[in-house]
């Protein structure tokens, strides 16, 4: 096997930061949400959304409780003008909601930024130039100097119209892009330049984003990243600092998180994480990592499948079946022990009446995020007697005793084994009902009576079976019907004693039936029977002729 290139690639340089505070702490509030859906998410589609589409993303942003929402870079695009004139001529920013608009440091593009956003209450206007050493030398061939005169040009004719602007509160975002490759005394350096510039102040703090444009370390090395520079930079109560993650590394919502931890106030990501490469930073799975954690992540995400069904339509991107939170399995158990595992969870959650959410293998309650319990275990070759035990209580209120559970889940697994194919609930009812309910030959019932004269007295069963071709009226007596019942079978040959015994009714009402549960034991060892009818008496006898009918079928 041939090895991979690896001695092409050079490791990351951690930061020295010996007295690092971060892995201390703990997130105890949910950051300032930025969605840059219609900005970074869109531009990374295949096909950029419709003027529809992008009005439909706006107004789930908006049901969902973002207050900060990049709408586009409107001077790049007369695509994105003209959505966001729409939004603000037809007054549909709400007043508690803030624009945000992303222009380059260039003098047009920075001028047609503001005649975008004329007449909107208030917007942030987000300047970005790369900063890294990587870019300075290959792309723009300019020292850090040059590149810190851009940003301070840039800076400067944005405050100038700012305080030109009137009716429209002006908030300024700065971003030295590519951050993680760039020197963090640059960093520093370039952002109070830009500080300097602009004259932030406790009362009214500019944002100063810092984005893992590619993710370049582990999410360790970020987080020192931003603790190094909240540590450094000069009158750090005048800025927001904000982190705008990238998933290059599949590492985007720990990096953030430890950025959080490590001096972040705020997020710029996307629902589901879309976004060039391997996309932004998701912040869906960010405020839920949140919830399980006991904080409210000021997000509204109690309809997933709503958001899912919204945000696939808009960007034709799919939702990944096990995308944490939100694929459609990722409450769903096919393995035996999983199952048994969340069904006695479930179980002894609704026993006890507890405030906490604490069930084996489901790190948050489904019902919190509008998904039913329906699908939570579904069943393959791979599943138990726990799982299918608990879609036959879900799905038709059958409540097998363990013994039935095992005997029943052999007869699945050899059906699922044989199709290779998930096995839907209607196809496990018509199993369960031909292994034990439609178990009626050779033997069957015809009639029954039960006379029970005194309490000391044992019963008497009169009951007509017929057993293969044979018709037969049997008598026998017992303690109950059941008892009674096997007594009298002894005349035509069939001797078994009963082990176990249940029942309990199904439904309710006109509707409601009586299903009883036998465990039986004879020369060919145990077995299990299960009868329904209106009658309990009768799907009792019912119960015993299915335990003696799967006997003979071995």
């Amino acid at each position: 096997m041939n090895k991979m290139p690896f001695d092409k690639y050079r490791a990351f340089t951690p930061i020295s930061l010996p007295d690092r505070q971060w892995p201390n702490r703990a997130v105890t509030t949910a950051p300032i949400w930025c969605s840059v859906d219609l900005r970074d998410g869109n531009q990374a589609l295949i096909e950029p959304m419709s003027p529809d589409a992008k009005r439909r993303m706006f107004e789930l942003l908006l049901e969902m409780g973002f207050k900060e929402i990049e709408v586009g870079f409107p001077a790049a695009s007369q695509t994105d003008f003209d959505f966001l004139r729409l939004l603000i001529d037809e007054k549909l920013i709400p007043d508690d909601v803030t624009i945000q608009v992303l222009t380059q440091s260039r003098e047009h593009l920075i001028r047609r930024t503001f005649e975008a956003i004329k007449g909107a209450r208030k917007a942030i206007v987000h300047l970005y130039n790369s900063t890294s050493e990587l870019q300075r030398r290959v792309v723009f061939g300019a020292d850090r100097e040059a590149v810190t005169g851009i940003a301070v040009t840039g800076t400067k004719l944005i405050r100038d119209l700012a305080d030109q602007m009137t009716g429209t509160e002006v908030v300024f975002q700065y971003s030295p892009e590519s951050f993680t490759g760039t020197e963090l005394d640059y960093a520093v350096e370039i952002t109070e330049a830009v500080m300097a510039a602009w004259g932030p102040t406790p009362e009214k703090r500019m944002i100063v984003n810092l984005p893992a444009t590619v993710e370049m370390a582990t999410p360790n090395i970020y987080a020192d990243q931003i603790e190094w520079f909240c540590r450094h930079i000069k009158d750090r109560r005048n800025i927001i600092v904000s982190i705008h993650p990238h998933n290059d590394r599949g590492t985007g919502v720990a990096a953030a998180e430890l950025a959080l931890m490590a001096g972040g106030e705020r997020i710029e990501g996307t629902l589901f994480g879309n976004g060039e490469r391997t996309g932004n930073v998701d912040v869906v799975t960010m405020a839920m990592n949140l919830m399980t954690q006991g904080v409210d992540p000021e997000l509204r995400l109690s309809d997933i499948n709503r958001i899912i069904e919204v945000s696939q339509e808009c960007t034709q991107i799919p939702v990944h079946p096990r995308h944490p939170y939100a694929g459609s399995l990722v409450f769903t158990a096919f393995s035996g022990s999983h199952q048994d595992a969340i069904k006695k969870g479930l179980s002894a959650l609704r026993q006890s009446g507890a405030n906490f959410w604490e069930v084996p293998y489901l790190p948050v309650d489904p019902a919190d995020l509008g998904r039913s319990y329906e699908a939570v275990i579904r069943i393959n070759s791979q599943s138990g007697k726990g799982g299918i035990a608990y879609l036959l209580e879900q799905e038709f209120g059958l409540i097998l005793p363990r013994a039935l559970q095992v005997e029943f889940a052999q007869v699945v697994q050899r059906r699922a084994d044989a199709s290779g194919k998930e096995l839907s609930a209607a196809e496990i009812w018509k199993h369960f009902e031909e292994e034990f309910l439609k178990a009626d030959h050779p033997v069957s019932l015809i009639s029954h009576k039960f006379e029970h004269h005194g309490e000391n007295e044992d019963g008497v069963m009169t009951a007509t079976v017929e057993n293969g071709v044979s018709r037969h009226t049997v008598k026998g007596r017992g303690n109950g019907p059941i008892d009674a019942f096997i007594d009298g079978l002894k005349a035509i040959g069939i001797k078994v004693q009963l082990v176990d015994y249940h029942e309990h009714a199904v439904g309710r009402g006109a509707n409601a039936k009586a299903v009883a549960y036998v465990e039986i034991t004879g020369r060919d060892g145990t077995l299990s029977g299960v009868g329904m009818d209106e009658d309990i008496v009768a799907a009792s006898l019912k119960a015993v002729i299915s335990a003696i009918n799967r006997r003979e079928r071995r």
